[in-house]
């Protein structure tokens, strides 16, 4: 939905900034995890792997600087 269009115009920024944008990525991301957290609780365990999962791995690896 809309929703996850502002939350891509986000990441782009984050990756758009470079280094800088470290911040704003690890928010965007954060952001993704928390709504398949939620949507895992509210819809399905299946918004766990589609949603959570790849956000978490994103930020680990954002952390790790991968």
């Amino acid at each position: 939905g809309l929703y996850n269009g502002f939350l891509a115009a986000g990441l782009f920024w984050g990756l758009y900034l470079g280094a800088t944008g470290f911040q704003v990525k690890m928010f965007f991301l954060l952001c993704v995890a928390t709504a398949g957290l939620y949507g895992a609780a509210t819809v399905g365990r299946k918004t766990l792997f589609v949603q959570t999962v790849p956000a978490v791995l994103a930020i680990l690896a954002l952390w790790l600087g991968l």
